[in-house]
């Protein structure tokens, strides 16, 4: 099966829509409002949608990966960014060195957890 793909695009809930909206525009991708309850977000081709959506059992166990070129210069513009002091809840998690590359961390609003990754 030859899938000729140009893109995927998961969808993930938010605690507090709002919230959740403001903080990925501060993360700096860029919002295209598809409808009251829904979201595109996207940065250079690649992207998701959020939505006015909670159920508790889904955020707790939704985790997306975006490869990175730098992890460690992402890292960085991430702490000053100040997420962590905007948004009560969100956490962010330094590099770690694994054995297929390293990564870092970020929990966003609602719990969702993000990783940023380089591989070898």
């Amino acid at each position: 099966m030859e899938h000729k793909a140009k893109s995927i695009r998961p969808f993930i809930g938010s605690e507090n829509y709002e919230v959740s909206r403001s903080f990925y525009r501060d993360l700096g991708f860029t919002e295209h409002v598809l409808s009251h309850n829904m979201s595109y977000f996207e940065t250079d081709g690649f992207g998701f949608y959020l939505q006015d959506a909670y159920v508790k059992d889904w955020i707790d166990n939704t985790m997306v990966f975006m490869e990175v070129e730098d992890v460690h210069r992402f890292y960085k513009e991430l702490l000053a960014l100040n997420l962590t002091s905007e948004y009560e809840t969100a956490k962010l998690i330094p590099v770690k060195e694994l054995e297929w590359g390293r990564e870092c961390f970020v929990i966003d609003p609602s719990g969702i957890l993000w990783h940023f990754g380089e591989f070898y």
